[in-house]
């Protein structure tokens, strides 16, 4: 029973009125929860199928990889077979090519293990002349660099470099360098020859029979390049050597193996060589700038031609700015035969015609030789380094004064390179007429001060004056007998009077 008094509703009415407020009212917070959750679940599932066939994919694709892991076969390697007839004449001009394309960064391999010798520099085959570093644990007493023309080898020895070898600098140092009997090293003096070798004015024998043969393709810098087995191409022709090129070439290995790229440039050589082992050379062939020989060697070559009025001029006038200019000091570097290598201080005077020098000789660093030339001729005596100027071996002192007793030799004319130089230094303020024709050979720098390097033949000597634009001398330089340049250096000076050395009788009558 309704208490309120009020009829109650009927339930058409209720019903009505429920459907009523669902239309006027929006969703009821509960009911979308629910729907989310169902399309979570719709999302989770749609990942979980497309991670399954990415699995699916992935062991698929593994399992195909497999199966062609298992069923290829490498490409064979073709064998060794004869050479044809474009790949002879390739190798024939190899060295040909070489001459043609005048330098080439070098790093050779020699020997292996502790005997192993490391070289890296530059070749240049068109004068020829070599500069290398040497390194390596076997360089010992040739570590440091190295400059050959083939028939003189220079070094500055560097006992302190480091083992591994760096391209040396294109400027080479002016000072240190010393003269190298070929002979003291063989090994190196072989590796140095097959490197001058690599280049000929004209092909050899097209290469045939059973030891040349096409043995491999490789891929280089250059691309593609093909790997000759062939006899080795060049003798080992050094002074050392007694044996005619022919029969020296057949002493290195037959199996030799070029890398030859499609226009005939070796890039790679494999070898073995007597006193040496195995030999490996490679080729930078865009690595070859302009080498600059040391003065040991002659200095820049030039381009030698007649000399012009105004250097003529020049040279005539020589012995007389001379012997107003008085004296100099001079400083000498001579390397004057074998393993002889001259150093020296003292003064030259034009007036008086006579040089005094201390000279040392860098393999007997405890000795001094006193030279005196005057008018009676060419005297020389042995004494302690500290009674003849002191110094070092490589920079000795001036020699004393007043010039000492002792047993001087003399005589009468020059007997030796050293003499030739002093002599012909001295001889500078005398008459031109028994001169050869002079050449100019390059312009260049002494001292600061630009000078015409002038080359004369006098009797059987090579000279070579270098004189200032202002009519001055700054050096004389002499052709040795071993082949290489030696230098004496002139600073204009006061020079004391230099005294004659006190001569036995039997002196003064030209005996030595």
């Amino acid at each position: 029973m309704d208490t309120s008094g009020a009829p109650a509703p009927s339930s058409d009415t209720a019903r009505a009125g429920a459907t009523d407020r669902g239309a006027d009212m929006s969703p009821d917070p509960g009911d979308r929860s629910v729907e989310g959750h169902s399309a979570g679940r719709s999302r989770a599932r749609r990942r979980r199928v497309l991670l399954l066939l990415l699995a699916l994919t992935a062991v698929t694709s593994a399992a195909a990889l497999v199966v062609g892991l298992l069923s290829w076969t490498p490409k064979p390697t073709p064998p060794a077979r004869p050479l044809t007839v474009a790949e002879a004449e390739r190798l024939a001009a190899m060295r040909v090519t070489n001459l043609r394309d005048l330098r080439a960064g070098v790093h050779v391999t020699a020997g292996d293990g502790a005997a192993r010798t490391e070289l890296v520099g530059w070749v240049d085959w068109s004068r020829p002349l070599l500069y290398l570093d040497v390194g390596g644990p076997g360089a010992g007493a040739d570590r440091g660099l190295l400059q050959s023309t083939g028939g003189v080898l220079v070094v500055r020895p560097d006992p302190g470099a480091v083992p591994t070898p760096a391209a040396p600098p294109l400027v080479p140092p002016a000072d240190r360098w010393q003269l190298r009997q070929r002979t003291t090293d063989r090994g190196l003096t072989r590796v140095l020859d097959l490197l001058l070798g690599l280049a000929t004015d004209r092909p050899d024998p097209a290469p045939s029979g059973g030891d040349a043969r096409w043995v491999a393709q490789d891929v280089g810098a250059a691309g593609t390049l093909d790997v000759l087995q062939a006899s080795l191409a060049t003798a080992t022709t050094g002074p050392d050597s007694t044996a005619p090129a022919s029969t020296a070439a057949t002493r290195a290995d037959a199996s030799t193996r070029y890398w030859l790229d499609r226009d005939g440039r070796l890039h790679k050589l494999v070898t073995r060589l007597p006193d040496v082992g195995p030999v490996t050379v490679l080729l930078d062939r865009i690595d070859r700038p302009t080498l600059h020989p040391v003065d040991a060697l002659g200095g820049r070559p030039g381009l030698p031609r007649a000399l012009t009025n105004a250097e003529q001029r020049r040279l005539d006038a020589l012995p007389a700015r001379l012997r107003g200019q008085g004296g100099a000091t001079l400083t000498l570097t001579a390397p004057v035969g074998g393993d002889v290598n001259l150093r020296g201080a003292g003064w030259l005077s034009w007036t008086a015609r006579t040089a005094y020098v201390a000279v040392a000789d860098l393999g007997v660093p405890g000795r001094r030789t006193l030279l005196h030339r005057d008018a009676a001729g060419l005297s020389r005596t042995d004494v302690p380094a500290q009674a003849g100027g002191g110094g070092t071996a490589e920079t000795p002192g001036r020699p004393p004064f007043p010039v000492p007793a002792g047993a001087w030799r003399t005589t009468r004319s020059a007997r030796d390179d050293l003499d030739l130089l002093v002599d012909a230094a001295v001889g500078a303020a005398g008459p031109l007429a028994r001169r050869g024709v002079p050449v100019r050979v390059r312009e260049d720098l002494a001292g600061g001060r630009t000078v015409d390097v002038v080359e004369l033949r006098v009797a059987d000597a090579r000279l070579r004056y270098w004189i200032a634009r202002d009519g001055s001398l700054r050096r004389v330089e002499l052709h040795t007998g071993p082949g290489a340049w030696a230098q004496l250096d002139l600073d204009p000076a006061v020079v004391p009077r230099l005294t004659p050395p006190p001569r036995a009788a039997t002196a003064r009558r030209g005996t030595r």
